[in-house]
């Protein structure tokens, strides 16, 4: 067993959440408290009543979220969310979310782990967010299909391709999630391609304008990476197990 006071200064040594920026329903950090020692850590994209029901399930103490409770605005303790604080606080699990500060983690995070499984050599960041830079951006030289295959392979399932750049690429931007927002700021960095998980409408026709090939593996598919290596990485420091709760959206 842990004391959650070990795991929460840790966790705020290495990411600094605390004072990193993110939108205002983030509330990065301890969202739920739960016990006071730890013994079983879990991993898991949303905050949702299912993820939460299979921690109360699996016994597990301590669960670390991508996405927290408060996604759909902060407002009163009722309906889904008041079932899911519920179960939390009977289930005796602890809540603990990261966005954009894992996200934008130069070894654990989302954007670093999903470079790496593509292939690119790291090479500057990007994805701008209140004068943070979030994602990243490297070099490699292969085909828009080869790259193609390459992100179905890190995110084990299907991906897509908005073939509005050249057929050979060079410069790759990462930005996972709902990062297509960055294709004029990728376009004026002089990137050929953006990877990210999902795409409004509009943005087919702003990579085709751009000249940016759009490459989408799924939000929730190419958000996996950081909450895997933050538990792995709580696993190692405090030798605590630990277990990854996958419920992919398919979107």
């Amino acid at each position: 067993m842990v004391k959650l006071e070990q795991v929460l200064y840790f966790l705020e040594e290495t990411f600094g959440s605390l004072s990193f920026p993110d939108y205002p329903n983030a509330l990065n950090g301890l969202q739920v408290e739960g016990r006071a020692d730890i013994g079983l850590v879990g991993a898991a994209v949303d905050a949702s009543e299912e993820t939460i029901a299979a921690a109360v399930d699996r016994g597990i103490h301590f669960l670390l979220v991508h996405h927290g409770l408060f996604w759909g605005g902060l407002g009163p303790i009722t309906g889904g969310r008041f079932r899911k604080v519920e179960a939390l606080i009977r289930g005796g699990v602890g809540l603990y979310s990261l966005h954009l500060p894992l996200d934008a983690h130069p070894e654990m995070g989302n954007n670093a782990l999903l470079m790496g499984k593509l292939g690119l050599d790291p090479a500057g960041r990007f994805g701008s967010f209140m004068d943070v830079e979030v994602g990243g951006w490297g070099q490699v030289e292969v085909t828009r299909e080869t790259l193609l295959g390459r992100l179905r392979k890190a995110v084990e399932g299907d991906a897509r391709l908005i073939p509005g750049g050249p057929e050979k690429v060079r410069r790759v931007g990462v930005l996972t999630g709902a990062g297509a927002s960055a294709l004029s700021e990728a376009a004026a960095l002089g990137l050929d391609t953006l990877v990210t998980g999902e795409a409004p409408h509009h943005a087919y026709h702003e990579a085709m304008e751009l000249g940016v090939n759009l490459l989408l593996g799924g939000h929730y598919a190419t958000e996996t990476f950081g909450v895997k290596a933050l538990a792995g990485s709580l696993s190692e420091e405090f030798q605590l197990p630990w277990e990854f709760l996958h419920f992919p959206t398919g979107l």
